[in-house]
């Protein structure tokens, strides 16, 4: 699952390290998550959703028709 969580997390002007702490996860689940290496739960991408401030999930989570 590719994500726009790098993009919107630096336009933010975040860092990993803050964005995990408020989504109450370790820097490496974002790591992992903006490099398309794991994929959240739904509450997980709901929080990231709400804290990058954005209003629809589909906006920084990209499901390819593969998936």
């Amino acid at each position: 699952m590719e994500t726009k969580i790098r993009q919107f997390r630096q336009e933010k002007a975040m860092t990993q390290q803050e964005l995990a702490d408020l989504a109450g996860v370790t820097r490496q689940t974002i790591n992992a998550l903006e490099n398309a290496r794991y994929n959240p739960s739904l509450v997980l991408a709901y929080k990231i959703t709400k804290i990058l401030g954005k209003n629809a999930i589909e906006e920084v989570f990209l499901l390819s028709d593969e998936e």
